[in-house]
């Protein structure tokens, strides 16, 4: 991160009754997903079939990013998290996966750099994230990606490197918290990330592999519930 980064500001409206995304990063009923999915709601949860969701325990969110873990009494296998950013290059791959517009989707994109995003509105933080450029989407798939946030970003290996948390349909961007603002939240929460990767993800494959992890749940969707939905 710099000073020099270039800056994105982005709006946090008041909480509605909403669906989002996350992922399992344990086999014990902790997952990942973005802070402004679930924060402020009454009830949150995990659909894990049609008209069914688990009810997730403990909501923790981070204080200092666009994320936030979440506790279920149990879970599926997790994903891994490679937290490293060494080897990160501008130009290389990566597959964000989750439900857009409330339904199975997913998009590819390349790495272009690193921006500060400051988020302004119920909640204020600034973060460094990676500025995604857009390359495709899986068909029918079209117009916001809203709905995909808390989903998790891989690379080719199947490796977790960041979690989508908010888009810039206009410029054909997407953005993630990167892996050591995610490390960083893990440390905080005392919360062991155990998993292991995903199969391999190309161009090719992206859209097949992504609906796998959803059939296991790995990656979910999170509903949630405000105050004002229940009265």
């Amino acid at each position: 991160p710099s000073v020099y980064d270039p800056e994105i500001l982005v709006e946090v409206g008041p909480q509605s009754s909403g669906l989002g995304s996350a992922f399992a990063i344990s086999s014990d009923g902790w997952w990942i997903t973005a802070r402004h999915v679930v924060d402020a709601c009454s009830r949150v949860g995990i659909i894990v079939s049609r008209g069914s969701a688990a009810p997730v325990r403990q909501v923790k969110v981070s204080l200092f990013a666009d994320l936030a873990l979440l506790k279920t009494d149990h879970g599926p296998a997790g994903l891994a998290i490679d937290t490293s950013e060494r080897e990160f290059q501008v130009g290389q791959r990566a597959f964000h996966v989750g439900f857009p517009q409330g339904r199975p989707g997913e998009a590819y994109t390349r790495l272009i750099g690193r921006e500060n995003l400051i988020a302004r509105g119920r909640y204020d933080v600034d973060e460094p994230v990676l500025t995604w450029a857009e390359l495709g989407r899986t068909s029918g798939l079209r117009g916001s990606l809203a709905g995909i946030s808390g989903g998790p970003a891989f690379d080719a290996n199947g490796q977790v490197i960041g979690v989508t948390i908010a888009e810039s349909a206009r410029r054909g961007r997407i953005y993630t918290a990167s892996p050591a603002t995610i490390l960083h939240m893990l440390r905080i929460e005392q919360v062991h990330a155990q998993g292991a990767p995903a199969p391999r993800f190309t161009a090719d494959n992206y859209g097949q592999q992504s609906d796998a992890l959803r059939r296991s749940l790995a990656v979910a969707q999170v509903v949630c519930v405000t105050d004002r939905a229940r009265s």
